[in-house]
């Protein structure tokens, strides 16, 4: 496969139209809905906000790095706690080992095609970390907040690259991806929050007062793309997506991948050892 590695290089990302065939995606996405469908929560009720790392991180998340879990949007529940949308409108992502897990997921996530992208980019031992369906629920899908992904992901020297396959079309009226182009290097190019771990406990640690672009200035463009596409970016380029207020969903699933050849961090939330060793594509 042949990609731009220059441009990744300056723009810190890069679009792949027709990456995955329509037979893969409604694959995909049949196979999350049937995740959801078996969920029961019982009277937990998971909830994943970008926000929740700064106040509220619980046993149900830290130890979903080798599970499959379901979180639900934060606006899916009224006042009493009740859902206010049908459970499959209700869910804010899957995570985070469908790529290991799931045999669907499985296929999805590897394949020639994939280690070429990984390759082009200079991934030399691709290690898959986390998998991600993310729903952007119509109507209720919430805000992400800017942010890199290495702060979730963060190795010496950083190598985490982000796999973004869109299911749906992704606009503006639905929450696309907004990034700022060139933001993973020189000045701008600088992680900006950590998010450690120490056993059971989590949060996000100040490293660098760098501000995140300003989202209606010239520094922020979005990333308008149709299904199928492939989206990559640099671990470091700030990108953040808009809450989805519309009658129309906008389900994605992404991929986190570091180079073996860097050390990954061992405050990192997400760890994996013999029982579920990570692997690449």
């Amino acid at each position: 496969m042949t990609l731009d590695a220059t441009r990744y290089a300056e723009q810190g990302y890069l679009v792949i139209p027709g990456f995955k065939p329509a037979a893969d995606i409604a694959a995909l996405r049949q196979r999350a809905l049937e995740i959801v469908d078996a969920f029961d929560p019982g009277e937990q009720r998971p909830v994943f906000t970008t926000e929740e790392q700064q106040r509220h991180v619980d046993d149900y998340f830290l130890d979903s790095g080798n599970q499959v879990r379901c979180f639900f949007e934060e606006e899916a529940f009224d006042a009493e706690g009740r859902l206010r949308v049908p459970k499959d409108l209700a869910i804010n992502k899957i995570g985070h080992a469908m790529h290991d897990l799931d045999p669907v997921f499985s296929s999805f996530s590897k394949g020639q095609g994939l280690r070429d992208v990984a390759a082009a980019l200079g991934l030399a031992r691709p290690q898959v970390w986390q998998s991600m369906f993310i729903f952007k629920q119509p109507g209720i899908g919430g805000e992400v907040r800017w942010h890199q992904d290495a702060s979730f992901f963060d190795s010496d020297p950083i190598t985490v690259t982000t796999f973004w396959f869109a299911l749906e079309d992704a606009t503006l009226a639905n929450g696309c991806l907004w990034t700022e182009p060139g933001g993973h290097r020189g000045a701008r190019g600088v992680l900006r929050e950590r998010f450690v771990r120490e056993g059971q406990k989590a949060w996000m640690e100040p490293v660098d007062a760098t501000p995140w672009p300003a989202a209606d200035s010239a520094e922020a463009i979005p990333l308008e793309v149709e299904a199928g596409s492939l989206v990559v970016f640099h671990g470091l380029l700030p990108h953040y997506s808009a809450a989805n207020r519309s009658e129309k969903s906008r389900h994605a699933y992404t991929l986190h991948v570091t180079d073996a050849a860097s050390r990954y961090s061992p405050r990192n939330w997400l760890q994996r050892d013999e029982t579920l060793p990570v692997r690449g594509f």
